[in-house]
C-alpha cells in the first residue's frame, strides 16, 4: 500500500523583514531570493540529467529548498508593493 507524506502550504520557517527596509531594499532582496531559487533550479536539473538513478528524497528536498526561497522572494515583493501603497497613500 502506498503512503503518502502531507505537506503544508507553508515552510516550516520564518524570516522576518526589516521594519526599517525601504521598498526599494525589499524588491533588492526579493531579487535575491529568486536569484538563489533559480540557481538552485539550475544545479537540480544539472543533478538529475546526469544522474544515473534518480534519490527521491534529494530531489524532493532540492524542489522543498527552491519552494522556500519563491516563498522568501514573494512575500519580499508582497511587503514591497505595501510599502508602496502606504507611503503612496501618505502623500495624499
Amino acid at each position: 500500500m502506498a503512503t503518502t507524506k502531507r505537506h503544508s502550504t507553508h515552510p516550516g520557517f520564518h524570516y522576518h523583514i526589516d521594519p526599517e527596509a525601504t521598498s526599494h531594499d525589499l524588491m533588492n532582496e526579493a531579487t535575491e531570493w529568486l536569484q538563489y531559487a533559480r540557481s538552485l533550479t539550475r544545479l537540480l536539473a544539472d543533478f538529475i540529467h546526469e544522474a544515473d538513478t534518480l534519490d527521491c528524497q534529494r530531489v524532493a528536498h532540492g524542489m522543498e529548498a527552491i519552494g522556500a526561497l519563491m516563498h522568501m522572494g514573494v512575500q519580499c515583493t508582497a511587503q514591497a508593493h505595501a510599502r508602496m501603497c502606504w507611503e503612496k497613500g501618505m502623500d495624499r
